[in-house]
């Protein structure tokens, strides 16, 4: 995928996170999200933290801490939480068309950011929120790119280096040893640490990665 077509999915996907917020319950917003830790409505507020400028962004960190980018990241959008929910999902519809992304990240990155966080919205709602097929294997690659780097502290460590990795439903592959194989959706989130990833795949690499989870 080509940037503007990075965006384009970005911008689609944002708007049908926007549709599935606007129908939740008070009880919806409460519930754990598959972030640990974080409920459906702090992973919300995150979602409308993308348009943060250099200024914001350094206020943010002195806010919150320098040192524990995770720390800064949960409490920036707890606080952001507050608000109600239509605000949030109006700060979420009014990203659609911005091309501004977070400090020192790229595109993809706020990709991964969409298509990940609606699903930790999503699945434990049992709400149905389909990902774009090329748009989820364009995201998954950048994930592989650093997996086990420095970018990585982000998501649950998972040795997904050690597998095999295919999806089932578009021509996509990637690492060698034991084969792991599901929808591609699935693999995104087992490469970024989600339990439900893990478990949307088979095969013995998908067996290794489900004790490391548990081990996790």
């Amino acid at each position: 995928m080509d940037i503007d077509q990075v965006w384009a999915a970005i911008d689609t996907h944002r708007g049908a996170t926007a549709d599935l917020l606007a129908t939740l319950s008070d009880q919806d917003w409460c519930q754990p999200s598959l972030c640990d830790g974080w409920t459906v409505r702090d992973v919300a507020a995150h979602l409308t933290l993308q348009q943060l400028g250099l200024v914001d962004g350094l206020r943010m960190a002195l806010r919150h801490g320098v040192r524990d980018l995770n720390r800064t990241i949960r409490e920036a959008a707890r606080v952001k939480a507050s608000a109600d929910p239509a605000e949030l999902i109006g700060g979420l519809r009014d990203t659609i068309g911005s091309r501004r992304h977070n400090i020192g990240l790229t595109p993809r990155e706020t990709l991964i950011d969409i298509l990940v966080h609606s699903q930790d919205i999503a699945i434990p709602l049992r709400r149905e929120l389909p990902l774009p097929q090329v748009a989820a294997g364009e995201a998954a690659s950048r994930v592989w790119s650093y997996a086990g780097g420095r970018k990585a502290a982000v998501f649950r460590a998972l040795p997904v280096r050690e597998v095999r990795l295919e999806a089932s439903d578009i021509a996509w592959e990637i690492g060698v040893g034991p084969l792991a194989r599901g929808p591609i959706s699935a693999v995104l989130l087992a490469l970024t640490g989600r339990r439900p990833g893990v478990d949307g795949l088979t095969g013995p690499g998908a067996e290794r990665l489900r004790v490391a989870f548990a081990r996790a």
